[in-house]
């Protein structure tokens, strides 16, 4: 969020919709590899929709020729964009895979979420209906 802010402030919104147009051809592109990788290390589990993977194989074959179309006609935004998602990294290691945090570090980021979630209008879900109270 704060790379985004910086790349705002300081190049025009076509830089930005070009960066994070990449980054979400590579999310999507990741995910559909990882249909198929479930599709064969556990064939036997539960999927409410399942297609032929003739599908997710043929869309993959489009997506890389765009993903290397797209390191190759611009590299510096594919950088950049790749620079992005990377940011993510040392947030994931503070408050997902860092479980023994000391009480301080827990109660900056339950600020920082009750924070955000006031900035953005966020609730938590009730357990029951309002109607039953």
């Amino acid at each position: 969020c704060l790379a985004t802010l910086i790349i705002m402030l300081v190049g025009d919104t076509y830089t930005l919709i070009n960066y994070v147009s990449f980054i979400n051809y590579l999310c999507y592109g990741v995910t559909i590899m990882g249909l198929i990788v479930l599709r064969w290390k556990k064939p036997k589990i539960f999927r409410p929709i399942k297609v032929n993977l003739l599908i997710p194989i043929t869309y993959l074959a489009f997506w890389a020729f765009l993903l290397i179309f797209s390191l190759y006609s611009e590299p510096v935004v594919c950088g950049v964009g790749l620079i992005i998602i990377l940011t993510g990294v040392p947030v994931f290691f503070l408050g997902v895979y860092w479980r023994n945090k000391p009480k301080c570090v827990n109660r900056l980021i339950e600020s920082m979420t009750c924070w955000g979630q006031k900035l953005c209008f966020v609730v938590y879900p009730q357990c029951g209906s309002v109607e039953e109270e």
